[in-house]
């Protein structure tokens, strides 16, 4: 890769922006260059030009793929009822992706958009950002080492907060956090789960369409319990208004001789509590710190947020475009774990027992209801 990868930018102001600042990574992004940005809001558009530097712009990203010669595209807009069609759509014309969180809408989306991508033998990476911070891997490793000792359980929540806690929570948030259980464990083996209305099980009265363009949705509360590898119980819980301040946004990891917790963010905030118990106020044991440097070591890292998270990621996806046997960090395979993982709460819901990962049907199961 000696020449800059020609880069266009899909954004849709007003219905999801440009997420997460995937229109401003590309500034730090010394192997690729804005070439055009395509949004169908006037207003958007013209400030997204000027920020982005790029020579043309598009109220039609279709009319974007069709007369520019793009090497990748970034898909920006937070709603997912856009992601389908923007992700083959840049399939078509040859293009690598780098796009928002959650996915798609449902498996049969996810489905099509990886199989567009194998087709043509592209790269996609999500961004789940807290899979490229530096304190992941040194996190992982020293589990590995037994720094919590056998791994016997995971737990991760939502944010919780007054709108969207439940299953708004677990389609735009949870994605995050069972993306780092995964990271922790592997792939989940089944789920068996619960979707609460004002405290009873959710009914199909309660389906209605979500924010965002999520397509059906239902629940103020979710309790979800995953069969992971190695007889590990992975959780999911999200209450509505129940969000702790500070955040418990993130996954807590219990061993047999301790707990491991990782938040969410750039670069993530980790800790570890040796303790058998898992009770500081017993045991006397301390939380310390577990950073890019170490155990026991303060982070040296600035605290660069979404962002820093993003130029990772796209650096990332840069080095697998050159290299045809690696995959992104975080990658088109497991953006569609994500869904299948969100999927089987629904769908054991639906059907009131275990299911087992990946799932049989790839419709919506709230649509079954």
């Amino acid at each position: 890769m000696t020449d800059k990868l020609r880069v266009g930018v899909i954004g849709s102001t007003g219905k999801g922006d440009y997420g997460h600042g995937l229109d401003a990574v590309w500034a730090e992004i010394e192997r690729a260059e804005v070439v055009a940005v395509a949004d169908d809001n006037e207003a958007g558009r013209v400030k997204a030009q000027a920020a982005t530097g790029a020579k043309t712009a598009f109220a039609d990203y279709r009319e974007m793929l069709r007369k520019e010669p793009l090497d990748l595209v970034a898909v920006g807009p937070r709603w997912l009822d856009q992601h389908l069609e923007m992700v083959l759509a840049a399939a078509e014309h040859g293009c690598h992706v780098y796009m928002e969180k959650p996915f798609c809408r449902d498996l049969t989306e996810a489905d099509q958009m990886v199989s567009a991508m194998e087709m043509r033998h592209l790269k996609l990476a999500i961004s789940h950002q807290s899979r490229w911070s530096p304190p992941l891997e040194v996190a992982r490793r020293e589990i590995r080492n037994g720094l919590i000792g056998r791994v016997l359980e995971i737990r991760a929540r939502g944010k919780e907060d007054a709108r969207r806690g439940g299953g708004e929570d677990l389609w735009v948030l949870g994605s995050h956090v069972l993306d780092l259980m995964r990271a922790f464990s592997g792939d989940p083996v089944s789920c068996q789960a619960t979707v609460f209305q004002n405290g009873r099980p959710v009914t199909r009265k309660d389906v209605a369409p979500g924010n965002e363009g999520i397509g059906p949705l239902a629940g103020d509360a979710i309790q979800a319990t995953y069969v992971l590898p190695g007889g590990i119980t992975g959780y999911f819980s999200s209450h509505r208004g129940a969000g702790g301040s500070p955040s418990r946004f993130g996954v807590q990891i219990f061993g047999t001789e301790g707990v491991l917790e990782y938040l969410t963010g750039h670069p993530g905030e980790c800790w570890v509590l040796q303790d058998p118990a898992w009770s500081p106020g017993r045991s006397g044991k301390n939380w310390i710190r577990v950073s890019s440097a170490g155990v026991g070591q303060e982070e040296p890292l600035p605290k660069t947020g979404l962002h820093g998270g993003n130029v990772l990621a796209v650096n990332d996806l840069l080095d697998c475009i050159a290299d045809p046997d690696r995959q992104p960090r975080c990658s088109m395979y497991d953006a569609r774990w994500t869904v299948e993982m969100i999927a089987g709460v629904f769908d054991s819901h639906r059907q009131q027992q275990a299911v087992s990962l990946p799932l049989k049907s790839r419709v919506n199961p709230l649509s079954l209801l």
